[in-house]
């Protein structure tokens, strides 16, 4: 914060902490559970072994945190039979169930896609169980349904293009129409993998079209680690912020594709970037609704210091992100000062904000150092103790 005197800048950090303390980051269940690449698997002691000790899990980083009151779960890596007793288990823990993720992409028979396969059998059964994951938002109270099609194809010819996106709208229409009111479809895309040669939902233009033709409960999920090298990924969430089309954020980093590393790890400026577009765009006011999880299989790091520490990481990215003297950065931009307006962002991104966040932990009453107070605190070592033969995340099991 340069050339703020003393009181300014309290003034500043007070303001900036009344809004961070309304942040909230959603952790994934599969995050706690082993989880690793195409060719392994790094089992990890102490991991959990049901979905109840993955929101236990999940509790803690809450806990140290005081920003993750939710976690999201993942069909049927999660799955239950009383998703209504797991919800009520969930708020004795201090959290409630987030959004609901389908899973149509580990079926041998999604090998040539899912909603999208040319056979109408294969294309009932995927769609039955995305209806079957609106149900359990019923159960749950979950506002929010995530959708991931890895449906594409591998060489030219192997299917029709334009009857894929045609089957794709059909299923979209019938779990949009089984929405209740209050219910939200998130629409997530990914640029390749599995399929290579075309991937039916591979950028934010194609999720943006079918949102838009759905309607006002279609919206379009951004994750972080889906795009090719060098894409503006700020541009996308301005526009989609613009039109009223952004619901939800999957942060993770990424060094060449779909890394799902700690989120910042890669590229904390460009978070920065993703962050300040939120603020601008009005993603923080109380009515925006967007959804801010994070997307992460920690394959050699611990499970629960991962997502520790990329909560926080995304508090900073936010806080620098409402340092930006929006004024001084408007004044400059009318006048074409292209060096002041990079000053002042540049200055917003090189101010240490942990002052600022450890100040706020201390009103909410936790620990300045979440990270340092969570390994002090003994839970690793006991879960370790305690449990044997922790469950695989969905890979391989």
């Amino acid at each position: 914060m340069r050339d703020l005197d003393e009181e300014t800048a309290m003034g500043v950090s007070t303001g900036i902490n009344q809004r961070l303390r309304t942040q909230r980051i959603e952790t994934p269940s599969w995050a706690y559970g082993n989880s690793g690449t195409r060719f392994k698997v790094f089992a990890q002691p102490g991991v959990p072994r049901t979905v109840e000790e993955k929101i236990d899990d999940a509790a803690q980083v809450h806990a140290f945190t005081g920003v993750a009151p939710s976690i999201a779960l993942h069909i049927p890596w999660d799955k239950v039979d009383d998703y209504s007793g797991l919800a009520k288990y969930a708020e004795s823990a201090g959290l409630r169930i987030g959004t609901i993720n389908s899973n149509v992409f580990q079926d041998d028979d999604y090998k040539l896609g899912s909603v999208t396969n040319p056979d109408p059998r294969i294309r009932a059964k995927a769609l039955d169980h995305l209806l079957e994951c609106v149900d359990i938002m019923d159960a749950t109270g979950s506002r929010d349904l995530k959708l991931w099609f890895s449906d594409g194809t591998n060489y030219p010819g192997q299917d029709d293009i334009r009857a894929r996106q045609d089957r794709l709208a059909e299923a979209l229409a019938a779990v949009y129409r089984r929405l209740g009111p209050h219910q939200r479809m998130l629409l997530e895309y990914k640029l390749f993998e599995p399929a290579f040669y075309t991937t039916d939902v591979p950028d934010w233009g194609t999720a943006y079209a079918h949102c838009v033709e759905l309607g006002e409960q279609a919206q379009v999920c951004v994750d972080t680690g889906h795009h090719a090298p060098g894409t503006n990924i700020e541009f996308i969430v301005a526009f989609l912020l613009r039109a009223g089309k952004l619901g939800a954020f999957d942060f993770n980093s990424r060094f060449y594709a779909d890394d799902d590393l700690m989120v910042g790890a890669a590229d904390p400026f460009q978070l920065f970037r993703i962050m300040y577009e939120v603020v601008r765009g009005g993603g923080y006011e109380a009515d925006a609704g967007i959804a801010f999880m994070l997307d992460q299989c920690h394959n050699i790091e611990p499970k629960i210091p991962g997502q520790i520490r990329s909560v926080c990481n995304v508090q900073e990215a936010t806080a620098k992100a409402l340092l930006v003297d929006s004024e001084a950065l408007a004044a400059a931009q009318r006048t074409g000062d292209v060096i002041a307006a990079n000053d002042v962002f540049m200055d917003a991104y090189k101010t240490d904000v942990r002052p600022i966040l450890a100040e706020l932990r201390t009103e909410m009453g936790l620990e300045e150092d979440p990270l340092a107070a969570y390994q002090r605190s003994g839970y690793a070592e006991r879960i370790v103790a305690e449990r044997v033969g922790g469950h695989q995340a969905g890979w391989g099991a």
